[in-house]
């Protein structure tokens, strides 16, 4: 391979004598020359790379020679990974990396003991590798010495950047960095890994944050060789099972499922069939996820399946096929599955697609046309997060045992996530706070007030550590062996049809529900139903619901497509052929209703259907790829037109998705929530539930057709 001559030769003499004896490699691949380059220059970057594509060594290459040649001691590199899993499996390759130079790493999250936490304490490594919710529960503890473990971190490395920019996990994140980087009382250097990010500019200009630093991006890019992809059509997830069964004998099957409760189902199928099938999914224990995952990496001849976890980096060993049930809800995600095989010499990526139902048909075809035309979803970190300042806000207050009133801000100015945020909104969330007695105020510092107490601190502590809120759950036991977790609705559910179910793809019967301890004991049964677990409706993309409809309104078929998924799709776009005479049409149903086709994604559609129901006054539904009109609201077609030209005739702005807010029937989008303003929460659950900017986009596109067809 060529790299630049120079970027090898930058590195201290001890790691360019370890890359060739102790790694065995005669150079360096692009990616890390590039990255060499970049991060010795001292910057902030983005580092872009397929999976099992050096990523983690185009990082740690050269920080290990600065930490070398600078002579860094003490914490110096925190390695922050979205889940815990990812961080074990990183465990050794880290400790083989800095161990070529005589360092350490270590690791720090929730699954590791207390004996092992202050052994790290009383002798830190090198390099620690931690999630930001251990992160943050280091910062508020009392027991370890946070400012003195992080006192010399010099570089922090986010492992699938990507993961955390579009959420409140990653506004959380880019806050530790500004609290660290105060913590060490240096620009610390941030560092991105990801093998897909569709606006790696922005990402990189988001982690930088208050850092002085200059910014890059590493892509070392090249062409790759196309992928092997197949979308057929299996119509139910029996015949999945059977065709996985028969499909690619003899090889090392990964089967992507979008849900807890389809991974069982799935699995318990596969297992009743004699495959050799493993289990992956969150709500499975560590113990059951580590035996699954180790006993696959073994195999042969056999199949795991598993949710998007598996998705992000995860070594499983040398996979033969990705296949997925039905389809993601983006490229992004598609591109990390995918990019789980090919790895070999002479392999070639693959993914075959299984759709169970036409709506998945159409979103995979979907998926696979983006994918043809080179487009990956940009991340959009958000730069106004209320609700995360105001958790940020309560955990200065007791990193500090009582912060200045004052000057917490001044740990966070800068931070990305809250540029968007002003001075005024600021102080009305802190007043707010100090209100309700969330947080007191007493010698001019912040402290947690007695309502703080009872929402977040004490027995509700663990709240604090993470901005996402999950659902309550119960440990599955049986005898001392923990089998995964239950949501408790799901067994306080009455219309249950079976009261055995199906957890690790295998049968138990409840034994009996320890409701105050948490936990449910079981024992193996004959059969089971499959367990529900908590989620929230699918909303897609503007961009994936404008494939779909480009593959609707095209007579052409993708070399992919099987012929039972061309029958299919055919048989679709024979049912849509409306589409042909307008971009967005408006259609009546059989039934009464009106039906106006937008394509326009489920959060820009929810704004759209919201201002058209105030305007007409009878009931409009959004869905994803269309927005309903019902009763009154369809009585004039003529009606609707007028009000959908009345929205098309400026441009909506936060202010009026915030209108839609029921102040009655708040959505609950965070738990601080009640850290918020009133009018601060509708806006934070409008952003959160809705997207102005597909809207608008749609409403454009409404006014072009119209002009179009007042020139025809």
């Amino acid at each position: 391979m060529t790299t630049r001559p120079d970027a090898i030769d930058r590195l201290s003499p001890a790691v360019r004598y370890q890359i060739a004896n102790g790694l065995g490699w005669s150079g360096l691949r692009p990616v890390q020359a590039l990255s060499t380059e970049a991060i010795l220059d001292g910057a902030n970057c983005v580092v872009l790379a397929p999976t099992a594509g050096g990523k983690t060594e185009a990082a740690f290459l050269p920080l290990l020679s600065k930490m070398d040649v600078e002579d860094w001691r003490g914490v110096s590199v925190l390695y922050i990974a979205p889940i815990r899993a990812l961080l074990n499996n990183q465990e050794a390759r880290l400790s083989k990396l800095t161990g070529l130079i005589g360092r350490r790493a270590g690791k720090w999250h929730g699954d590791v003991k207390e004996p092992a936490r202050k052994r790290l304490v009383g002798d830190p490594p090198d390099v620690v590798s931690i999630t930001p919710e251990s992160l943050e529960a280091m910062l508020l503890s009392t027991r370890t010495p946070a400012r003195r473990f992080l006192a010399h971190v010099r570089a922090v490395v986010i492992d699938e950047v990507h993961a955390f920019a579009g959420d409140d996990r990653g506004a959380h994140l880019v806050s530790l960095l500004e609290r660290i980087s105060r913590i060490a009382e240096t620009d610390i250097q941030r560092i991105g890994l990801s093998a897909t990010v569709g606006d790696p500019e922005i990402i990189v200009t988001w982690l930088s944050g208050s850092s002085m630093r200059p910014q890059r991006v590493v892509d070392p890019g090249g062409a790759r060789k196309p992928p092997e992809l197949v979308l057929d059509f299996v119509g139910t997830l029996d015949n999945a099972a059977l065709l996985i069964d028969r499909l690619y004998p003899g090889t090392r099957r990964l089967v992507f499922v979008d849900s807890r409760r389809r991974v069982e189902e799935l699995g318990h199928r596969l297992s009743q069939r004699g495959v050799d099938v493993y289990l992956s999914h969150s709500s499975l224990a560590l113990s059951e996820r580590t035996a699954a995952e180790k006993a696959f990496e073994e195999g042969t001849n056999c199949v795991i399946v598993a949710t998007s976890a598996l998705e992000l980096g995860i070594d499983v060993g040398d996979l033969d096929h990705v296949i997925q049930i039905d389809a993601p809800t983006s490229v992004s995600s598609f591109l990390q599955r995918m990019g789980r095989t090919g790895r070999r010499a002479g392999s070639t990526a693959n993914c075959t697609f299984l759709a169970t139902d036409h709506d998945a048909l159409l979103r995979a075809a979907a998926i696979i046309d983006l994918f043809r035309n080179g487009y990956v979803e940009p991340a959009r970190p958000s730069a106004w997060t209320p609700h995360v300042l105001a958790h940020q806000a309560i955990a200065l207050s007791m990193q500090e045992q009582g912060s200045a009133s004052h000057g917490w801000w001044s740990w966070l100015e800068g931070c990305a996530a809250y540029r968007d945020v002003s001075a005024q909104e600021r102080e009305s969330i802190v007043r707010h706070m100090v209100d309700n007695d969330i947080l007191v105020k007493a010698d001019a510092r912040l402290a947690l007030g007695a309502r703080g107490e009872r929402l977040y601190g004490a027995r509700n502590f663990l709240e604090l550590y993470a901005v996402f809120s999950t659902p309550r759950v119960l440990r599955v036991m049986h005898g001392q062996t923990e089998v995964g977790v239950v949501d408790a609705s799901f067994l306080q559910d009455k219309e249950r049809q079976s009261p055995n179910f199906v957890l690790a793809g295998r049968p138990w019967r409840i034994v009996g529900v320890d409701w105050r301890g948490g936990t449910c004991s079981v024992e193996p049964a004959e059969a089971g139903g499959y367990p529900r677990w908590f989620g929230l409706p699918v909303s897609l993309d503007r961009s994936l619901c404008q494939a779909m409809r480009r593959v609707l309104a095209s007579k052409g078929t993708d070399p992919s497509w099987s012929k039972r998924a061309v029958t299919q799709l055919e048989q679709q776009r024979e049912s849509h052929a409306f589409l042909e005479d307008s971009s967005l049409p408006l259609q009546e149903d059989p039934d009464g209703r009106c039906r106006w086709w937008t394509f326009g994604g489920g959060a820009g559609n929810r704004v759209l259907a919201g201002l058209l129901e105030l305007e007409l006054g009878e009931r409009v539904s959004p869905g994803n790829t269309s927005i309903t009109f019902s009763n009154g609201a369809a009585e004039s077609a003529v009606g609707i037109h007028q009000a959908i030209d009345a929205l098309a005739a400026r441009k909506l702005m936060w202010e009026d998705a915030a209108r839609l807010v029921d102040s009655n029937q708040r959505s609950r989008v965070s738990k601080f929530q009640p850290c918020l303003p009133p009018d601060i929460e509708r806006g934070l659950i409008a952003r959160e539930t809705m997207n102005v900017d597909d809207a608008n986009a749609t409403l454009a596109q409404w006014k072009r057709s119209g002009d179009e067809g007042a020139q025809r």
